[in-house]
């Protein structure tokens, strides 16, 4: 692998932020750091409730630590009796029998569970413990875990231990977590406590959460091990208000692959040491974090707390009308620079989508052009003239490893240069060939995404990457062939209106596709609207601009190259302009909305 220690994307040092954070300012807000400070914080919250008997709810999402924080607690806190919610859960063989509906056999793909936390527990169990708690006349009775909170409805203390769910699939990785209500961290491959806790335990922690959103007392904050935090729920509550109303950034998260490149390693400032990037998650709030800062400290939450708690603030209502509480806009990166070509896919059509998985949407998508080597490429649509039946053949003797599948014979295959856009809705072959940094704008379906041919090399752990073949054919649509594609994906940019300093192209996407993307060039300012929807912006040309309120209503923010952000649809008027270095130089945006 070659090395990218010296610059060779950049005309000068990057300022892309890896850390942006949401300040709450002028607040007197308090963050307590390590066990001693927390434990002492909520002592003396428990001394000043009134009565004998004092009932404290630690609730957690799955994925802390949980011999970490019980250890803190029992140390910190002296009680008359700590109840661990886990002990009144249902046997683990009657939980995996409960799950298994929706995690299925397969390695990668389940159904998008309605399961609840109380579908979790034993009823007799929760019924006794609640019997307890409301006979004791006395003394500090604490209930922990996940679930805690059905255990005790009416608690005079409740502390709510979130988790990011990067940070979650990090600890499955080194097999520190276990899924809910089950000792499986040891046992089972970690892309199986990840599609558990996808399909599963995220569902059924975020549909308790969204309930105690607002009795929370107190956030803890685990997500980095060893290093506990914890703060005010108000405080939480606060930061949350202050994200909609102005423009802000999310936590991206990169992660190496098989295929992974270089440029995002310069260009993000990340470790030059790494063998590759290949993924670069900026906007996609079901996974990414959102960092709440209170003077010198900073608490990380998940970015979709912020998407539960004002989904018509930060949507708009026509597109909190159509997904509700889902963020339905993903920007991303995936760098094939100095790497390889992605797996040959295919997304699924809506029916099939609502049919297998469960989802009302599906990923439609498209790819953007940050930077290209001069022989880039894309896979896109299919040849004219291709036989269904004979590529298919071929593609199930590639997976037996019979001969190597020859995809150029059968999938067109398009040069592709810096800004070029290309448009994929749900049905189309496609993949980036190498040599590429793509901005990927697309629908937030997750991870539904057919492989069909990978090239013949295995993933990172050393084991063949899941080929989904028959799902995938039954989904390509072969009559998106060579002249189709041509008119109908490949740069299909009109220009739209234009100003003094800057003109206003439409790159997309697809009819077929719920997003519409807007190109802006400008050397001055440029005039935007929210008009009522959400707005996902990333800067793809320039050094640095700045968005703006023309009434005040919030700070000016600064965004860098490749910096993705979302300007809320509560937002309104806001303006862009060149700014800093990027003074009296030509700027781009991309900037990617729902249609309505």
């Amino acid at each position: 692998m070659k090395s990218s220690t010296r610059k060779r994307y950049l005309a000068q040092a990057s300022k892309f932020n890896n850390l942006p954070v949401v300040e709450v300012k002028n607040s007197l807000f308090e963050v307590e750091k390590g066990w001693e400070a927390i434990c002492d914080r909520l002592n003396k919250e428990i001394s000043a409730l009134p009565g004998r008997k004092k009932l404290v709810v630690v609730e957690t999402y799955q994925g802390v630590i949980h011999e970490e924080l019980i250890a803190g607690l029992e140390t910190g806190i002296k009680t008359q009796k700590f109840i661990r919610a886990s002990d009144c859960m249902l046997p683990e063989t009657e939980i995996k029998k409960l799950v298994f509906q929706d995690v299925t056999n397969d390695r990668i793909f389940g159904f998008l569970t309605r399961l609840t936390m109380d579908a979790f527990f034993d009823q007799q169990k929760v019924h006794e413990v609640r019997g307890e708690l409301e006979s004791a006349e006395e003394g500090i009775f604490l209930v922990y875990g996940c679930g805690a909170s059905l255990l005790c409805s009416e608690p005079d203390l409740l502390v709510y231990a979130d988790m990011a769910r990067w940070e979650i699939q990090l600890r499955m990785r080194k097999h520190l977590v276990d899924n809910l209500g089950v000792n499986n961290r040891e046992t089972a491959d970690w892309m199986l406590l990840y599609k558990q806790g996808f399909f599963v335990d995220w569902r059924v922690c975020d549909r308790l959460k969204k309930t105690l959103f607002d009795r929370w007392d107190f956030l803890l904050d685990t997500n980095k091990i060893g290093q506990p935090k914890m703060v005010e729920g108000s405080a939480i509550m606060a930061g949350l208000k202050i994200a909609t109303n102005r423009p802000f950034s999310l936590v991206p998260f990169f992660d190496p692959g098989p295929w992974g490149g270089q440029w995002m390693k310069e260009v993000c400032n990340l470790d030059p040491s790494a063998p590759n990037y290949a993924w670069c998650f900026n906007c996609v709030p079901e996974e990414n974090s959102l960092l709440l800062k209170f003077g010198e400290d900073v608490i990380e939450i998940p970015s979709i707390d912020l998407v539960f708690r004002h989904p018509r603030e930060l949507m708009g209502d026509p597109v909190h009308g159509r997904f509700g509480d889902e963020f339905p806009i993903r920007f991303d990166f995936l760098d094939t620079m100095e790497g390889g070509h992605l797996s040959l896919q295919v997304h699924p059509l809506t029916e099939y989508i609502q049919e297998k998985f469960g989802l009302h949407y599906t990923q439609d998508e498209s790819y953007y052009m940050m930077d290209t080597e001069e022989d880039a490429i894309v896979y896109l649509g299919l040849r004219e003239g291709v036989e269904p039946e004979k590529m298919l053949a071929e593609l199930e003797e590639a997976q037996a490893g019979n001969k190597l599948f020859e995809a150029e014979k059968h999938v067109q295959t398009w040069p592709m240069k810096k800004h070029d856009h290309v448009l994929i809705p749900a049905g189309t072959i496609h993949c980036s060939g190498k040599g590429s940094m793509v901005l990927e704008v697309s629908a937030t379906p997750f991870i539904f995404t057919f492989k069909l041919w990978d090239w013949g090399r295995l993933g990172l752990d050393g084991k063949p990457r899941p080929i989904n073949i028959e799902h995938g054919k039954r989904n390509i649509q072969w009559e998106r062939t060579t002249q189709w594609t041509r008119d109908n994906l490949v740069n299909r940019i009109e220009k739209i209106a234009d100003g003094d300093g800057w003109t206003e192209e439409r790159t997309g996407l697809h009819e077929r596709e719920f997003i519409e993307t807007r190109r802006h060039w400008f050397t001055q300012k440029v005039e935007h609207h929210t008009n009522g929807g959400v707005q996902v912006i990333c800067l793809v040309e320039g050094d640095e601009v700045v968005v703006e309120s023309p009434a005040n209503a919030f700070e000016p923010f600064v965004v860098h190259y490749a910096e993705v952000f979302i300007v809320p649809a509560k937002v309104g008027e806001y303006t862009i302009r060149p700014y800093g270095s990027g003074e009296n130089h030509k700027c781009g945006t991309l900037k990617g909305y729902v249609r309505f």
